[in-house]
């Protein structure tokens, strides 16, 4: 039996979104920073519920909504899993003492003058080596989060920093999995995008570097000498300290540059984090192990839960103990929920047709290329908004714009581009997109408080729209 589906109208379709937005808003304004936590997650299920009474309306059935969420959710499974993954290995890195040596010889190294430029380019190099800018900032972005703590410098623009430089690098590199869907999408060539793409990133990196060395040569930092000497000798106290405790980091990134798929990296990563606890720290894992446990046993107990529940190191120093604490799966759960509720109003939205309905109705708006491009841009920006994915961001745009950008004589790296400068660097900028949900979990700092401080990522869509407008490198189509 075929069933009949009316066409949504427009009021249809922003029903859902204005009801979405009014209550985040709310969320925001009753609960602050700590929305994310509980707030945004029943937003968006009651605007999902609003979206599928809509769909109901109009001739879907339930059961077809419900395939089309178990669908949507399916498709974040695989971030659930990295997102577990880096639980367990911030928890054994810290346990391990990997992590407390990359912050003990930050502390060192770096300056407060020229810290968060140092930590963009740091980020992005690594970055652009393995195309990935979650493994970056699960392990790089840590550490340097880290360091900010211990140095007095301003932890919000430390991550918009991190997120700045990772996002860079992953952008440009061609191992990075969205840079190499974009212009499958669009329709070209890997390193034809890479080049394209590079028109707007480049400046807009350039851009933040000089903002961040700004902000760093303005910074008024409070911290003197004396506290970094006393966190050095809080950590050498805590752990033992050797360079060869960043070996698992060296061995995590080593496996993203073979291309080892993110999650069985990560994992290793963590597990290799353990057994380097057992051979390094037995003084630490002594002291978090039940009394009466063998050698062995603490080892085991001791590790397992670094893996699940993180570690929490009292020191009587608070600086030093937020420094050295956290981690381990459970630490990931609030996120997983948000991704879970996010996606569901996405594959809602997408699944009765609200979606197509709003993309259709910017796309009459179009008359120009400049307009096309720019709807493109802001489209896959406010696909973010409403699918919380950034691989919806690209394909869902990429493939309804497609055929207009071909019909128009536009070269498909104009679309390429405009997918990744609207749909890619926006996502963490967002708290319930996986992206900025993960970056929270990581960096422990709200999407609210750093995005601002994310440069690059919101100046590449802005250099994206500047070409469009005066025409600047948007190529032709060449007829074969």
């Amino acid at each position: 039996m075929t069933t009949h589906h009316k066409e949504p109208s427009t009021l249809d379709a922003f029903i859902p979104v204005v009801f979405l937005v009014t209550l985040l808003g709310g969320g925001v304004f009753f609960y602050g920073d700590s929305s994310s936590s509980g707030a945004n997650q029943i937003a968006l299920l009651l605007s999902a519920g609003v979206a599928a009474l809509v769909g109901i309306k109009n001739g879907h059935r339930w059961p077809s909504i419900e395939q089309g969420i178990i669908k949507g959710i399916s498709m974040s499974l695989g971030a659930v899993l990295i997102l577990l993954a880096v639980g367990s290995l911030i928890g054994t890195w810290l346990l391990s003492g990997t992590v407390p040596t990359m912050i003990y010889f930050g502390l060192q190294i770096l300056s407060p003058s020229y810290f968060y430029a140092a930590s963009c380019v740091i980020c992005a190099i690594v970055a652009l080596s393995i195309g990935s800018s979650w493994t970056v900032a699960a392990t790089i972005g840590v550490a340097l989060i880290g360091v900010a703590g211990g140095l007095g410098v301003s932890v919000p623009i430390t991550a918009g920093a991190i997120i700045s430089g990772a996002y860079f690098g992953d952008k440009m590199s061609p191992l990075s999995d969205t840079t190499n869907l974009a212009p499958a999408v669009a329709g070209t060539e890997l390193f034809t995008h890479i080049r394209h793409m590079a028109w707007s990133s480049v400046p807009s990196f350039v851009f933040a570097l000089i903002v961040f060395t700004i902000l760093g040569l303005s910074e008024d930092v409070a911290t003197g000498p004396t506290k970094i000497d006393a966190l050095l000798i809080g950590l050498t106290d805590q752990f033992f300290i050797a360079w060869y405790l960043l070996i698992p980091l060296i061995i995590t990134l080593g496996m993203a540059m073979k291309k080892v798929p993110a999650f069985p990296a990560v994992f290793i990563g963590a597990l290799v984090g353990g057994l380097w606890a057992m051979l390094f720290q037995q003084d630490i894992i002594a002291s978090f192990a039940n009394d009466g446990l063998s050698t062995f046993g603490a080892n085991i107990t001791v590790v397992w839960s670094a893996m699940f529940e993180g570690i929490s190191v009292s020191t009587g120093d608070e600086s030093l103990d937020s420094l050295l604490s956290g981690g381990g799966m459970a630490s990931m759960l609030t996120t997983i929920w948000l991704i879970i509720c996010a996606m569901t109003f996405g594959a809602v939205m997408e699944n009765v047709g609200l979606l197509r309905k709003v993309v259709e109705l910017l796309l009459s708006f179009t008359r120009s290329t400049a307009s096309l491009i720019i709807t493109t841009i802001l489209t896959a920006f406010g696909s973010n908004i409403l699918t919380a994915d950034q691989y919806i961001s690209i394909v869902m745009p990429g493939r309804m714009f497609k055929e207009e950008f071909e019909n128009r004589g536009l070269a498909p790296e104009n679309l390429s581009r405009a997918l990744e400068d609207g749909g890619t660097v926006t996502s963490p900028l967002i708290p319930w997109n996986t992206c900025g949900a993960y970056m929270q979990s990581v960096l422990m700092v709200n999407p609210l408080e750093y995005a601002v401080y994310c440069v690059f990522n919101w100046a590449s869509p802005i250099f994206g729209i500047i070409y469009a407008v005066i025409g600047f490198k948007i190529k032709k189509l060449v007829k074969k």
